[in-house]
């Protein structure tokens, strides 16, 4: 009998982190306000914020902010 840990090439279970896409939303004055999406994506796909920056991981579309 074969253990499975030690099936060649098998590789251990892992739990996948839950989505944070709720933290993309908020609610004001009884209005749904949705944080800046992908113009090429449409909604739904949200821009990433960095460093003087959003960026969509889908489609790699690299906004610049301007500097104050």
């Amino acid at each position: 009998m074969a253990i499975k840990s030690k099936i060649k090439g098998k590789k251990p279970h892992k739990n996948k982190p839950t989505s944070k896409k709720y933290t993309k939303y908020k609610i004001e004055d009884g209005k749904l306000k949705r944080e800046k999406s992908c113009p090429r994506c449409g909604p739904g796909v949200f821009l990433s914020q960095g460093q003087g920056r959003l960026y969509c991981g889908k489609c790699h579309l690299t906004e610049f902010q301007k500097k104050k």
